[in-house]
């Protein structure tokens, strides 16, 4: 599977009380090569699961790959922000809007379905995005 890891996603599968905690860990589960992610995903992660300890093992241990660097993507970065002011996006979404458009074989594994419904690649591409089952 190739995917783009969202915080919701590892918040889920790290925190076995997570209502998402059971799909999360059926992803995880068939997970053949690292999903990439943020820097920001981990830091909104680390802070969510009050552990760095659990996030650094999601990367040593090859669940999450960092394919990422902000520096490089400042101008298309500060475009996403203007565009989606009205959402209030946070840097980790911006920057998996970024990824999506550099990575489009990938889908966004994320528990946020109304904001990556709205969101854009390349101004108009919908983003594919994996998300759990809406009951």
């Amino acid at each position: 599977m190739k995917g783009i890891a969202d915080t919701g996603f590892l918040v889920a599968f790290a925190n076995a009380n997570d209502k998402h905690h059971v799909w999360a860990a059926e992803i995880a589960a068939g997970v053949t090569e690292p999903l990439l992610t943020c820097e920001a995903v981990l830091a909104e992660t680390a802070f969510h699961l009050e552990s760095t300890s659990v996030v650094l093992a999601m990367v040593s241990e090859g669940l999450v790959a960092l394919a990422f660097d902000c520096r490089d993507h400042l101008v298309q970065l500060t475009r996403l922000a203007d565009r989606y002011a009205d959402r209030k996006p946070d840097l980790a979404d911006l920057c998996l809007v970024r990824m999506s458009e550099l990575f489009p074989k990938h889908s966004v594994i994320t528990i946020d379905r109304a904001d990556f419904r709205i969101y854009r690649r390349n101004k108009r591409e919908t983003i594919p995005i994996l998300c759990p089952p809406e009951r």
